[in-house]
């Protein structure tokens, strides 16, 4: 994959935990137990991924809120998980069908199994947003 545009610079290594920070992204850490040379990354999910339009995040967090009836003072980020708020597998369906139909779009079924977070979920909409312009241009 070739990002186009994106400095990666290693700001410090200590104790085992690599601090990496790319050009207009957050701060990322990766760890491993024991360092023996070059790291391994076989056992940290690592991933670089674009982040979804901040509207898309409070959108998807406003219907998050909803869905799941929490309290006005429940904190929710992007990086909030599901599990964390007490939803289960039909919570999630729940919420990924009403995301649907805000943003008109139709989400198959494989990728919903693979939704965990607000920020997967904003992902997934821009991307399936995207394509669907594409396709009507």
């Amino acid at each position: 994959m070739l990002l186009e545009g994106l400095s990666i610079s290693c700001l410090r290594h200590c104790y085992g935990s690599l601090m990496v920070q790319a050009a207009g992204l957050k701060l990322v850490s990766v760890g491993w137990a024991k360092f023996t040379g070059f790291p391994s990354l076989k056992a940290s999910r690592f991933r670089v991924s674009c982040s979804a339009k901040p509207e898309t995040v409070e959108k998807v967090i406003e219907i998050v809120r909803k869905q799941l009836a929490l309290k006005p003072e429940t904190v929710l980020t992007s990086e909030t998980e599901f599990v964390e708020l007490g939803a289960d597998s039909l919570d999630t369906v729940e919420i990924v069908m009403t995301l649907e139909e805000e943003f008109d779009i139709n989400v198959e079924e494989e990728s919903s199994q693979n939704i965990t977070s607000v920020q997967e979920v904003a992902d997934l909409i821009e991307k399936l947003v995207q394509q669907k312009a594409q396709g009507e241009s």
